[in-house]
């Protein structure tokens, strides 16, 4: 046989090999016996990403970043209780008006002035004052000359406006606060200052009667002494009432000083 002969047979052979396995593989598939019996597949390495694990740090940072997204604007934030806020500086001295409890105002100016003295505080804080007048008062057939406040419960200081003034009256025992809108302070008008030193220093004291127009009252001296009757004026100026005394069948006016009547 030849070597082209032998070539050829040789190509025939392996042609008829592989169509014989074909038809093999299409006839008989595998079932679990032939893949039990077939060698085991290689093994494939596969490369394995390395995770580092997070530190405590990184996670406390997650948790953090995770609680602040859940809480709303703004509740996060807490003012801290030793900042207390302060109102803005003025120009040049003004009147200002501080409450307190209705009287304890002598109490809360004795306290300011004291600390006005221990804290340096002369050259902001120039006067306190309780606006007074003085007032005839009659009572039991008696008169007798008080002194009233005008304002109760309320106490004018005279000061310059800054963080440190406001704090140190602001702070003062028995003060409730200033008056304004919020945090700051109103000044008194110049007009509201004149006005109200105007009714301090006048010289006729006012009078102050238990009785009003129209309500009954005692006559308890002259010559209508135990009489009753009804107010019908008063008149502040001249320390005078006019009242309606019945007698003999009719109303007479009758005018008496205001000690010599007494509410009914």
């Amino acid at each position: 046989m030849s070597l082209q002969e032998s070539k050829e047979q040789f190509e025939r052979e392996q042609t008829e090999s592989t169509e014989e396995s074909q038809e093999f593989s299409a006839e008989a598939p595998l079932d679990s016996d032939t893949l039990a019996s077939s060698s085991a597949p290689e093994s494939v390495d596969v490369p394995v990403e390395e995770v580092t694990p997070a530190s405590a740090d990184d996670s406390d940072s997650v948790d953090e970043s995770e609680a602040a997204d859940d809480v709303p604007a703004g509740e996060n934030q807490v003012p801290s209780p030793d900042v207390t806020p302060s109102p803005e500086a003025t120009e040049g001295p003004a009147w200002f008006v501080i409450h307190c409890y209705s009287g304890y105002e002598n109490k809360v100016r004795h306290n300011l002035e004291q600390r006005i003295e221990t804290m340096g505080m002369k050259d902001k804080i120039f006067d306190v004052v309780i606006p007074t007048q003085e007032e005839i008062e009659v009572k039991d057939g008696k008169r007798r000359t008080v002194e009233r406040h005008i304002f109760p419960g309320y106490v004018l200081v005279n000061m310059q406006l800054t963080e440190e003034s406001w704090y140190v009256v602001r702070n003062t025992p028995g003060v409730t606060g200033f008056v304004g809108m919020g945090n700051q302070p109103t000044p008194l008008r110049p007009e509201e200052v004149s006005q109200i030193i105007k009714r301090m220093e006048a010289e006729a004291p006012t009078v102050k009667v238990s009785f009003k127009v129209g309500e009954r009252v005692r006559i308890i001296d002259g010559p209508f002494n135990d009489f009753r009757g009804v107010v019908a004026e008063i008149d502040m100026e001249r320390t005078k009432v006019r009242v309606l005394v019945s007698f003999f069948g009719r109303e007479t006016p009758v005018e008496l000083d205001f000690l010599q009547v007494e509410k009914s």
